[in-house]
């Protein structure tokens, strides 16, 4: 081993050398960057390499390939020392605002594709890699760049479409014949009406792309192999790194430290240190030894060096595929197709095949297809040497153990060429395709005897089917001298029942889907061998059903496509008018070039402390004792603060009422319940201090479910209800009635950037300043005070913008704000906080879970005569905004149809989980949810078409809804009827029937849903705001207004308002942030009235400046904005305003059912068409078309964008995003790794949108409607797409009528009710003779 170590890191950022003497091993590569280098363009999302928010570009020149190698990496995960020789670039060093933007960031932020902008520098770093690699990329490339990237706010259909522009199809050599030119001109497109546009950028007025100008690789680093030949040993605070360079030197470094860890990329580790509490005092990295390196092809297959990257791997097996004959090289092509669902290109790039093979996991995506294929595995030790072993059932001992002893490496894996006769297939079902986990993986290879179809030798491999990968042997020797034929499946599907048992309270949950899997899986394979075995004419050639086939091929997507209409303004508008014309987000450059300033990327105060929480692991229980002594010994420790600490009596806290505590003092009432809070000098420090204190519980009961509520009636006062007829008369006039339930799942929030809060005590009269990430800093200003028991006037919240909320930051910020303003106060120092991804998932609630039980009578046509319904749902700890979220859903469990007499009652149930909160639809979407599947029903039961029943009952003008309030300007008809025409339904409708027809394994179904949303806060007094305008005498003009900027474009929207009012360019006008010391008493950023509220007070205020101004236009009616405004100036006329809204004609009388809880409604129509695999429950969206009446539009591209994204985001609601609590009420789903939001991938393939035309709404400014939460509903025709989908399969199967499907309509739920011969090989066990593993709470 070489005597001489390295601790000294050289490594460049943005082109400029770094050198670091006193590294530490423990810090990642984007702490270095936020907090050492001072640039913050890199967002922290998730610590787990699951959302890219943290990508960067590494840079490294492979001196084997003479060639430059760029390559995009998590930072959150790469700890900085593996930086040693490369170059790193963030996006700071491609391009600013302040000098001249790069054009991939000005493509996404002219062609909207940033909204609350906290994703798009990841984003950004993921497209600018590729072209760095790939200057002219096609499509398809372009989109699997961002398999690693996720948008909570865009939809990414903006994203996507400004990045077409650098792709091989946009580049089409055709000139002003191109087909782009009119949809990117602005020319109305020859489908939309007169009067309507048909584009929301202009691709001529990108610059130019020239690759050529990228800046150059460190010519230090290509002319030099010293630093990489260098062996490294950075010694830390715990922790101590080696980079050996010689095999010898990793060797006797293993034998040294035989528990020590080899980290290649850290995707492992990285997660166990951060979110599993482990700690490793040796890291070893082995990413400089040849032998781990080398590829080397040889007569009997390929061998890959254990620390060759899987980006690596998948490249030299496309070029096998290429050359080699095709038989040889089929595992080869399984291990290719498994690699492109195998997380991000962040994750590929880095993570080693070796890390892959030693990590063990259950449920890893690889080691299937090794095992199957027959692969064996080179170790070698110190004093062992070399040996071989093979990759079979005896390798893995138990989870996550090997056969290699404690001093052994992994030096290479051997994967072998296929004989002709020899088939293989890989397959994985996860809950979402791109960048997930596999519920179950599996590789399956089978041997024939020469050209014939009898079984010579068999394999078959399963993930996610015990703790280690197994191998299903007695199936594979059963096979063996069997024909392949049909009555094979049904022996094999016995036998690997018996080979592959999984108990009822197995890990993970979902035990008859997946058993079902490992069969379905099976008949897949059989079906592809099959018809292999035709084409090679082994078999007869009918042995393949036609209607089988489409089982066979792997998934295919075609490369998205979308359109968007929308009304051109006036003829004759003046220019600087900007209201109704597409004006892209204000801060959209700044979002693109990490400029834009987020809270916690605000420099550190001179002083100042971090805090972590101390939260409680059990879900209801009696504090004992609380002992923060072991923390406090820990260096950089400041305090300690529990409910003692909090000022005066001042510990009850809560949005509406207290009934929550600011730290628990007697009793934790749900996991993640905040208990205290450590004040440390670093993150680190904080975090690893926070986890040190100790706390002794007496447990007790727990309710989690709604279930659970209901058997222990826990159920929080008051219970609404509403009669509306007479329910009993409608029943007796009914020609049918059915009954049923539904559960509609609750939904994290999401937002990429995390709670996030900085409290700054001022030095006299207990002043404070606060900086959150907020809807609500009027809130955040009264509790504050409150906890501090200071006047409100002593404390300002200022909001800059918001890395998105949704709802999730109206009222449980507070949960992290309090804390931090009581350390602040009590230190009398700077205390700052930003929560860790499963921190916020743990602590701070979700959307509320809803059950509904209905009985609904209808006659022999459809129309609805009576509905009972008893809605209950799941408040969580506290009460929150339940009550109101209730209220919400009661107004519209009504969705778009008249329903003369109904009887509700409502339950809000009391439960030990975090509190639940608002979210965007704020019960809305749950109560139409449960009106679609009772219609739905209606529908199956009658025999005749859901959109017959829909437009039966569909409310029309003039109309009165079960809450009293008539219709007027009621554009559901006309959302329904164009959403009809535009997506030619009624052909389509029969072109999906053709096909089910055809098909067995796929299925299409088609849907259409109306919404109806109303707009207004539900409490009569929160429909207010408040603007201020000062005007300063160079005629620029400060805006500001009650609303947040959270990526909904608010404050572009008021800038418009206000260029319009005084008759000046946008140019001229500016918001700086939200604050209480500008316009006080605020209301929330919610219920998507921010617009209309806040629009009409900035109006207000202009106009007062304008009726100021009016003497001097008169005046000098030649003169121009600057003139008048130094004329009114020096004529001593205040150039400062405040304005103020409240809504007329609004409010609601629960008791006597009558007033307008409204002020208008916003609606909207969707179509939406999915395939599913029977077999596995995998779907596709292809294609969606919506209808939205907006009214006359603020602006069309903020509101297309508000409508795609809200639909995206509820596409994941009704299908993706399910939470899993354990039945002790233990969060499982803590972040993107087992927690999957909507990707780049899951997006409709072709995505239409159309604002109405010709829609003017009297009752907000400027004739618009909101627009943030109206289309989240929408989404729900995927939902009942799917729905009419399994229907269709279940009519193959012989079942017919009414089926129920809970939302989110997952894999599971569509697999399971897509009924067949395997689904009923695996019945479910009784209810209660098991804990099953997670729960629907």
């Amino acid at each position: 081993m070489s005597e001489t170590k390295i601790d000294e890191l050289v490594f460049f950022v943005n082109g400029k050398k770094i050198v670091e003497k006193n590294v530490e091993p423990e810090m990642t590569l984007l702490q270095y960057l936020r907090t050492t280098l001072h640039l913050p363009g890199t967002k922290l999302g998730c610590a787990e390499g699951g959302c890219g928010a943290c990508t960067v570009m590494v840079s490294k020149y492979d001196r084997a390939q003479d060639k430059i190698i760029h390559y995009s990496v998590n930072a959150c995960l790469a700890p900085v020392c593996s930086m040693h020789g490369l170059a790193v670039i963030t996006v700071e060093g491609i391009g600013s605002t302040k000098t001249r933007l790069h054009p991939v960031q000005e493509r996404i932020a002219k062609s909207h594709g940033s909204q609350c902008g906290f994703c798009t520098p990841g984003i950004v770093m993921s497209m600018y890699t590729l072209l760095r690699n790939n200057p002219l990329p096609s499509m398809v490339e372009m989109e699997s760049a961002f398999e690693g990237n996720l948008c909570r706010c865009t939809g990414y259909r903006p994203i996507l479409e400004g990045f077409k522009s650098f792709t091989k199809e946009a580049c089409c050599g055709k000139g002003a014949n191109c087909c782009r030119n009119n949809f990117a001109t602005g020319e109305a497109d020859p489908n939309a009406n007169s009067g309507e546009a048909s584009s929301l950028f202009n691709h001529h007025d990108f610059a130019p792309f020239d690759p050529s100008q990228e800046p150059i690789f460190p010519p230090e680093l290509q002319m030099s192999s010293k630093l990489d030949d260098q062996s490294l040993m950075f010694t830390g605070e715990r922790v101590t790194w080696y980079r050996p360079v010689t095999l010898d030197e990793l060797l006797i470094l293993k034998d040294k430290h035989p528990t020590a860890r080899l980290v290649i990329g850290n995707s492992e580790v990285g997660v166990e240190v951060k979110f599993k509490n482990m700690h490793y005092p040796v890291i070893i990295a082995p990413t400089h030894i040849p032998e781990l390196l080398t590829v080397q092809c040889t007569d009997s297959g390929i061998t890959f060096g254990a620390s060759t990257t899987l980006t690596k791997m998948e490249e030299v097996l496309r070029e096998a595929v290429e050359q080699k004959p095709e038989h040889q090289t089929r595992v080869f092509a399984a291990i290719i197709e498994m690699l492109r669902w195998f997380a991000g290109h962040q994750i590929r790039n880095v993570a080693a095949v070796g890390g892959n093979i030693i990590t063990a996991s259950p449920i890893s995506d690889l080691n299937p297809l090794f095992m199957a294929a027959g692969c064996t595995l080179r170790l070698a030790s110190k004093d062992g040497g070399f040996r071989t072993v093979p990759f079979d059932h005896t390798f893995f001992l138990g989870y996550r153990k090997t056969v290699l002893t404690p001093s052994e490496v992994l030096i290479s894996i051997h994967i072998p060429y296929m004989k002709p006769d020899e088939y293989f297939y890989g397959y994985k079902q996860a809950n979402r395709r791109d960048d997930d986990i596999a519920i179950v993986n599996a590789g399956i290879r089978v041997l024939f005897e020469t050209h014939n179809n009898t079984v010579k030798e068999m394999a078959m491999s399963f993930g996610g089917m015990a703790p280690t990968t197994v191998m299903a042997l007695k199936t594979a020797k059963q096979v063996v001298g069997r024909k392949w034929e049909d009555n094979l499946v049904a022996d094999v599907c016995d036998l690997l029942a018996d080979d592959l048992p999984l108990d009822p309270d197995a890990p993970g949950g979902m035990i008859e889907y997946r058993r079902t899997l490992t069969t379905s899986f099976f008949f897949k394979f059989y079906l592809s061998v099959q018809s292999r075995l035709q084409e090679n004419k082994q078999v007869d050639e009918h042995c393949v059903p036609a209607s089988c086939r489409s089982a066979i091929p792997v998934f295919h997507r075609d490369p998205s496509k979308s359109s968007q209409l929308y009304e051109e303004v006036a003829p004759g508008q003046p220019t600087d008018d900007a209201v109704g014309r597409v004006v892209t987000h204000m801060s959209a450059g700044q979002q693109a070039s990490g400029e834009a300033v987020y809270c916690d990327d605000m420099p550190t105060i001179q002083g100042e402390l971090y805090l972590a929480l101390v939260t409680s692991t059990r879900t209801h229980a009696k504090i004992l004792n609380i002992d923060p002594s072991d923390a406090l010994e820990i260096p950089g420790v400041e305090a300690f603060l529990c409910h003692k600490d909090v000022p005066g009596d001042s510990n009850s806290t809560g949005p509406v009422i207290f009934d929550e505590e600011v730290f628990a003092s007697e009793e934790v009432l749900c996991q993640g319940y905040v208990i205290g809070a450590v004040v440390a000098d670093t993150q680190a420090h904080a975090q690893r201090a926070a986890k040190a204190v100790k706390i002794e519980y007496e447990d007790l009961p727990t309710v989690v479910t709604i279930e659970d509520a209901i058997a222990a009636e826990a159920f929080m006062p008051p219970s609404r209800t509403m009669n509306v007829g007479d329910v009993e008369t409608g029943f007796s006039d009914s020609d049918h009635i059915i009954e049923g339930e539904m559960r509609v799942g609750g939904q994290e929030h999401f937002y990429l950037e995390t709670q996030a809060t900085i409290a700054v005590p001022k030095s006299e009269n207990g002043e404070m300043e606060l900086f959150c990430s907020t809807q609500n800093p009027s809130k955040a200003q009264m509790l504050v005070a409150k906890a501090l028991g200071v006047p409100a006037n002593r404390i300002v919240c200022r909001v800059k913008r918001m890395g998105g909320g949704f709802g999730g930051k109206e009222t449980r910020f507070t949960t992290l704000l309090l804390p931090v303003a009581i350390a602040a106060h009590k230190l009398n120092r700077p205390v700052r906080c930003m929560l860790d991804r499963d921190e916020d998932m743990v602590i701070t609630g979700m959307r509320h879970p809803f059950l509904g039980r209905y009985k609904v009578g209808f006659s022999h046509d459809g129309v609805i005569k009576a509905l009972e319904l008893n809605l209950y749902m799941n408040a969580g700890y506290s009460m929150d905004l339940s009550f109101s979220v209730m209220e919400r859903a009661l107004f519209h469990l009504d969705n778009c149809y008249k329903i003369p007499n109904l009887k509700v009652k409502s339950n809000i149930c009391k439960t030990n989980l975090p509190s639940n909160t608002a979210f965007r639809g704020f019960g809305g979407p749950q109560g139409m949810m449960i009106n679609e599947s009772w219609v739905t029903d209606i529908a199956v039961t009658l025999g005749i078409s859901q959109q017959q029943v829909r437009e039966i009952n569909m409310y029309k003008e003039g109309d009165v809804t079960h809450f009293n309030q008539k219709l007027v300007q009621c554009n559901i008809k006309r959302c329904w009827d164009e959403v009809l025409r535009k997506s030619s339904f009624m052909q389509r409708r029969a072109e999906v029937d053709l096909f089910n027809s055809e098909n067995r394994w796929k299925k299409r179904g088609l849907a259409v849903i109306p919404t109806k949303f109303g707009i207004a806060f539900t409490a009569k007094f929160m429909n207010q705001g408040g603007a201020l305008v000062h005007v300063y005498t160079d005629g620029s003009v400060l805006l500001a207004h009650g609303g947040c900027e959270m990526g909904q474009g608010l404050h572009t929207k008021m800038i418009q308002v206000a260029s319009r009012v005084l008759r000046i360019p946008t140019s001229r006008i500016h918001i700086s942030e939200t604050s209480t010391n500008t316009v006080p008493n605020t209301m929330p950023t919610a219920a998507s009235a921010s617009s209309d509220l806040n629009g009409m007070a900035v109006v207000n205020a202009c106009q007062t400046i304008l009726e100021r101004l009016e003497p001097f236009i008169m005046a000098n009616p030649k003169g121009t904005w600057d003139d008048w405004v130094r004329a009114a100036y020096f004529d001593r006329v205040s150039l400062s305003s405040t304005g103020f809204h409240r809504t007329p004609d609004i409010g609601y009388d629960w008791d006597k059912n009558e007033g307008n809880p409204f002020n208008y409604f916003t609606f909207g129509a969707a179509c939406s068409e999915v395939e599913i695999d029977c077999l596995t429950g995998d779907h596709q969206v292809l294609r969606t078309d919506i209808v939205m009446d907006v009214g006359s539009s603020l602006n069309p591209a903020i509101d297309i964008g508000q409508i795609e994204g809200g639909f995206i985001q509820g596409y994941g609601l009704f299908t993706l995003e399910l939470v899993k609590f354990s039945p002790d009420g233990f969060l499982f789903t803590q972040g993107p790794g087992s927690y999957k939001i909507p990707g780049f991938g899951d997006i409709p393939v072709e995505f239409n949108v159309s604002l109405l035309k010709g829609s003017l709404n009297k009752r907000a400014v400027y004739s618009s409607k909101a627009i943030g939460e109206p289309p989240l509903f929408l989404a729900s025709s995927i939902f009942f797409a799917i729905k009419d989908a399994i229907s269709s399969a279940r009519v193959d199967a012989g079942i017919h009528g009414t089926f129920r499907l809970d939302s989110p309509a997952t894999s599971e739920r569509i697999r399971m009710s897509c009924t067949d011969q395997f689904t009923k090989q695996f019945p479910p066990a009784e209810p209660g003779t098991y804990k099953p593993w997670f729960v629907h709470v």
